[in-house]
């Protein structure tokens, strides 16, 4: 048996927040499996909070050198993965997907040979390890014949990506290039369906756990008896914990880090809008009480940073200024005892020093 607040601090733990980190980016990623990442700043910090240097240059490093890359293998979403981990992932997930996108790519009148004809172009203009920005790839498609307004050049992109021949990979004037996946992983790991389940669950539960079975088949997009497949795969190299009657899985060493950094667990952490500790799992009250999660989530695809203290998210941030002048303005759920705004004894200090080294 277990309680909120201990599923909170294990999840802390796990995900590599608390402890000095994860050698390299592309390490803390494999621990995870992926990390969301369509608010692509977001996700650099996010995936830095969880390395030793605790930079965002080191991320984009990773993403230079081929280690890691960013596409959609999941939940329609924009994650970042160890590059050696793509093609399998978009094999688990292609046939949810292509289902997924039907109506959209009939909305958008895209017929199969467009689709092809998108892909040939964009391997013609890409092959030899070339690279290309999104508006560069769209102008090849349109100097091809290919219309890609109203959100048909989007569309194909993501397409392509999902059918694994896309993906974003290094990095110019803060922008992800479009590579080729056949050229740009050249040792891509290929598993069979039943081998990829149990890969999946056990990176999950290793890196999220505590979680559920239910909290994994929200994030992996599968359906739960899919999920319940890859946990009995995975399930010999994990640990349970019960709360009040759920099981939980979790990385058996999870205790062991725990007990390492305990008191850090507990303290202040700035965590972007999109980060997998609030985003990571299908109920989220272990860390965000049910009744602020319009706080974080008010709706319109918003996903604001968050405030989280001894394992609870308890206000939201933003940047506020500029340059030099650029500072943090946080706000708290609840108002402290003395009836103000402010956050209570000492959390104000907290978040101006987690500020001052945020990456």
């Amino acid at each position: 048996m277990t309680t909120q607040h201990e599923i909170a601090l294990l999840r802390i733990a796990a995900q590599r927040l608390a402890d000095p980190g994860a050698a390299t980016p592309a390490e803390a990623i494999r621990r995870l499996a992926a990390v969301q990442a369509q608010d692509y700043g977001g996700a650099l910090t996010s995936v830095a909070l969880r390395t030793r240097a605790r930079t965002r240059q080191a991320v984009e490093v990773a993403l230079d050198a081929g280690e890691i890359v960013r596409s959609w293998p999941m939940r329609g979403t924009l994650h970042f993965v160890a590059a050696e981990d793509l093609p399998w992932m978009l094999e688990l997930s292609a046939e949810r997907a292509m289902s997924g996108s039907a109506a959209r790519r009939t909305g958008l009148g895209l017929d199969t040979p467009e689709l092809e004809r998108a892909r040939e172009l964009a391997v013609d203009a890409l092959a030899g390890g070339r690279r290309l920005g999104r508006e560069d790839l769209l102008s090849v498609w349109r100097e091809g014949g290919l219309a890609t307004a109203g959100q048909r050049g989007y569309h194909m992109l993501g397409h392509l990506a999902r059918t694994g021949t896309l993906c974003f990979g290094p990095v110019r004037d803060g922008e992800q290039l479009i590579v080729l996946i056949d050229e740009w992983i050249p040792r891509p790991r290929r598993l069979g369906r039943e081998e990829a389940l149990g890969e999946l669950a056990g990176r999950y539960f290793t890196g999220h756990g505590p979680a559920t079975v239910q909290d994994f088949a929200r994030w992996a997009e599968l359906g739960v008896t899919e999920a319940r497949a890859g946990l009995a795969l995975a399930a010999p190299g994990l640990s349970r914990l019960d709360l009040d009657g759920v099981e939980h899985f979790m990385d058996p060493h999870a205790p062991d880090l725990l007990a390492a950094c305990r008191s850090r667990a507990r303290s202040v952490f700035l965590l972007p809008g999109f980060d997998e500790l609030i985003l990571g799992y299908l109920d989220r009250r272990a860390v965000l009480p049910a009744e602020f999660t319009r706080r974080v989530f008010p709706g319109g695809g918003i996903f604001r940073p968050t405030v989280v203290s001894d394992g609870r998210v308890i206000g939201t941030w933003k940047h506020t200024g500029r340059g030099a002048r650029r500072t943090v303005a946080a706000t708290p759920f609840a108002p402290s005892t003395g009836g103000d705004s402010a956050f209570p004894g000492g959390i104000s200090e907290e978040i101006a020093r987690a500020y001052a080294t945020l990456p």
